[in-house]
């Protein structure tokens, strides 16, 4: 790098002001200093000066405002030597001026106006700017984190409600799911039962056409398991259908005639053993129409009502013994499941 050339010599001269009213340094007159010798910077003595430089006119009078210029330069260069220490982690340098004639000169007014004071006026300006960019940027970042944790909670909030109208839902739709599950399986039990019935009244009506009821302008006048003490047993151990003497009666089924005749307190009395061994007792007849291992049809007559044996009128006492056992069973069941109503 090439050094300054030495600066040309300016003649010393003295003030012509009163040393009482020269203010310049120290803002009084010091008798114990001076005379000062002529100082010209030369490259041993001055470092090169970095950057933009120039050397300009001598003005007259000019020492005192380019001195002055010159300590608030320093001052600047300090500053910044110093930031620039703190920045870097190194010690800051110590820089130090002469306060010598002509020292001024290297640097002109026309510097101090356009570079300095503009170069301190906008470091405090960009400073003060960075300060209100950094609160900015701090107030739209806190403004935003509000933003979001607002958005956030919202967010949560409307999720838990759609969980819960989820939920909701599901439960409703799992209760109607039940329910249609539940009306299904009793409408099915309905259907079930209904084809039961409508299977069984058919099976019904097909035995009706082969079964009949055993006689007609009946009255029934007692049933089976009646208690009383007209009855050897204690109970009544048939079913009566009281009707005029003479009233036909009819072999319920088709079967085999296996005894007819007097039976004691059964009068006359007519059994016919049915093809699958039941045996049906027709009792107190007034006349037996059949013999013993006659085979008859359904609805063939047997004999006539009558009021023989232990009676108190005419009646036809009917028995049902299935197998053929020695004890019966209720007449009026059986002849119901045979499709016939009495």
């Amino acid at each position: 790098m090439a050094s300054n050339r030495p600066a040309p010599e300016a003649p010393f001269v003295p003030s012509q002001r009163s040393p009482e009213t020269e203010t310049f340094g120290f803002g009084s007159y010091r008798t114990d200093e001076g005379p000062w010798e002529e100082w010209n910077p030369t490259a041993e003595s001055v470092g090169p000066v970095r950057g933009k430089h120039r050397v300009a006119k001598q003005r007259g009078g000019g020492f005192a405002r380019s001195s002055t210029v010159l300590g608030v330069g320093v001052i600047a260069a300090v500053s910044a030597g110093g930031m620039a220490s703190a920045n870097t982690g190194k010690a800051p340098v110590s820089i130090s001026m002469p306060d010598l004639p002509g020292v001024g000169s290297l640097i002109t007014d026309e510097d101090t106006a356009e570079d300095a004071a503009p170069a301190l006026v906008n470091f405090g300006s960009e400073a003060d700017d960075t300060a209100q960019g950094a609160t900015a940027d701090a107030g739209e970042a806190l403004r935003s984190r509000i933003m979001a944790q607002a958005a956030s909670q919202q967010t949560q909030v409307a999720s838990k409600a759609e969980a819960a109208a989820a939920k909701a839902q599901a439960a409703a739709v799992a209760k109607a799911a039940k329910e249609a599950k539940a009306e299904a399986a009793e409408a099915k039990e309905k259907a079930e039962q209904a084809a039961k019935e409508k299977a069984e009244a058919a099976r019904l009506a097909e035995l009706a056409k082969q079964y009949t009821l055993p006689t007609s302008s009946y009255t029934i006048t007692s049933t089976f398991g009646q208690a009383g003490a007209l009855w050897s047993s204690g109970y009544h151990t048939g079913l009566d259908f009281a009707a005029p003497t003479g009233t036909l009666i009819k072999a319920v089924h088709s079967g085999t005639v296996t005894e007819a005749g007097w039976a004691g307190s059964y009068g006359y009395r007519t059994i016919l053993t049915l093809d699958d061994g039941t045996e049906l007792w027709f009792c107190h007849q007034s006349s037996i129409s059949v013999s013993v291992g006659q085979k008859v049809a359904t609805g063939d007559v047997i004999g006539r009502v009558g009021a023989t044996g232990n009676v108190t009128g005419a009646h036809l006492h009917l028995e049902v013994h299935p197998g053929g056992s020695a004890t019966g069973i209720d007449p009026m069941a059986w002849l119901r499941s045979k499709g016939l109503n009495p």
